[in-house]
């Protein structure tokens, strides 16, 4: 690994480009995936759910996510104030699935947020593709609490 290291090391200091490999990986390989590619139940990952209360934390830590992964997140609201949680920047590195509403799958072509007027919770699926650090979070906020750092690798 070393000596593939200095050797890339070696070719970008003499103007070639070298792709340098990335840790962050589908969870699991195409033999695996067949078909089904990045949807495939093995390269599936659950993340903890964020909770939207009034005065209370989103989340109780950072996401890492993996770019590549399939994941689910759901999003609820246990209707003590009217909350939205904003972060299109986040929203525009990813590939949403689908949105699920009370039963209702919506596919949309992209999201800035989302607002709850009462309680409800929302089921996000998306693949992870962009690396970078974002943020989800309540708008007309500035506490700690009140958003999610989320790392894509």
């Amino acid at each position: 690994m070393k000596l593939a290291l200095i050797a890339a090391f070696c070719m970008v200091s003499s103007g070639i480009a070298v792709p340098i490999p990335s840790e962050a990986a589908p969870l699991c390989g195409a033999k695996e995936m067949g078909f089904a590619g990045l949807l495939a139940k093995c390269n599936r990952e659950d993340l903890p759910p964020i909770t939207m209360a009034s005065g209370e934390p989103l989340a109780k830590s950072a996401l890492k996510l993996q770019s590549g992964v399939y994941y689910t997140i759901e999003i609820t609201s246990d209707g003590s104030a009217e909350l939205a949680l904003a972060g299109s920047e986040f929203f525009r590195a990813i590939w949403i699935n689908e949105v699920v509403i009370n039963d209702l799958e919506i596919r949309p072509l992209g999201l800035d947020s989302f607002e709850f007027d009462d309680e409800g919770t929302i089921e996000l699926s998306f693949i992870a593709v962009k690396p970078g650090r974002y943020t989800l979070k309540i708008p007309g906020t500035k506490g700690d609490s009140q958003k999610v750092s989320i790392s894509i690798q």
